[in-house]
């Protein structure tokens, strides 16, 4: 029996750096034509690079909690620091809180990381970037009520209107 394949599209998005930030994680079954969820969030007071990190967190959650860790993951990010960390092991100097959680993930999962252009030709990694950017954008709002908040996840179906 082979393994079911998944492929995991992510970004994440920062209005300032630090300021208010979203993630998205976009998930198809093998070679499906559209997703089976698209998982999204916000935080407020956050960096990009946490959000690229925070949308490859929520998405691998996202398959551990569901019990598809026997499946054959890709995962496509356009965050060098993201891909090139966990694929060639470069220094982790900042955000050691999310290595740790990315770390015991990749214990129990078998992924390979790939490197995709941001704003470029791959149209899944460019609706990503959109729903964290409207994350993002909702972070903001959030900010400007005063309404106090860390960590908004959430997650939408293939339902969602974005399709």
């Amino acid at each position: 029996m082979h393994a079911k394949k998944i492929k995991i599209f992510t970004d994440g998005s920062c209005l300032g750096n630090p300021g208010p930030g979203g993630w998205a994680a976009i998930l198809f079954d093998g070679e499906a034509k559209k997703p089976f969820i698209i998982l999204r969030g916000h935080e407020s007071g956050t960096t990009n690079n946490r959000m690229e990190m925070v949308g490859v967190i929520e998405a691998l959650r996202f398959i551990s909690e569901n019990h598809l860790q026997q499946s054959s993951i890709t995962l496509f990010s356009d965050s060098s620091l993201v891909i090139n960390t966990l694929s060639l092991g470069w220094k982790r100097k900042a955000n050691l809180d999310l290595w740790e959680e990315l770390d015991e993930l990749n214990e129990e999962l078998s992924v390979e990381y790939l490197w995709v252009e941001g704003h470029g030709k791959n149209k899944w990694n460019n609706e990503c970037d959109k729903i964290a950017v409207a994350e993002s954008t909702k972070a903001k709002k959030k900010n400007l009520s005063g309404e106090d908040f860390t960590r908004a996840r959430r997650k939408s179906s293939k339902q969602s209107s974005l399709f």
